[in-house]
């Protein structure tokens, strides 16, 4: 029997919303837990705080903007900002790159016949869970680490 371990929680940080993902308490599937409604990063961060303590989370994997030739733009730096912070509430943090996981998402709503409406709401939330479940496979896989894992 596999030793159970604390949870991963994951986020898909943007300008408005921030999904989140949290692991099973094995680290090998990832669910959604829903969307935080930004509003400043100082009540964001007490919102997220409130999910680690009820997931029992001991740390984070944070979706990491690339573009597609591997530099980093604009929003790879408001994330930046955004993980400065994060690191006030104490625990592991570990980032994920997240190109295309938006578009993966969607496109597995839409194959799954969710609605337009319906899809505005999850499509956070769903990019959450594949930065997760990527990050998730990758550790169960290899062993390793992408070289900015703590745990």
């Amino acid at each position: 029997m596999m030793e159970e371990q604390q949870r991963v929680l994951s986020l898909d940080v943007g300008t408005k919303t921030i999904g989140v993902a949290v692991s099973d308490p094995l680290g090998i599937t990832a669910q959604g837990v829903g969307v935080i409604r930004r509003r400043d990063l100082t009540l964001d961060l007490e919102e997220i705080d409130e999910i680690v303590k009820l997931y029992n989370a001991g740390g984070f994997v944070v979706g990491y903007p690339m573009n597609m030739d591997g530099t980093t733009g604009f929003q790879a730096k408001f994330v930046d900002v955004f993980v400065e912070r994060l690191k006030a509430l104490g625990l592991p943090i570990a980032l994920e790159d997240e190109r295309l996981t938006t578009k993966i998402a969607e496109a597995a709503m839409i194959s799954g016949n969710v609605r337009r409406d319906k899809r505005k709401l999850l499509i956070d939330q769903q990019a959450a869970i594949i930065i997760l479940q990527g990050y998730l496979d990758r550790k169960r896989r290899t062993g390793l680490s992408n070289g900015k894992d703590p745990y």
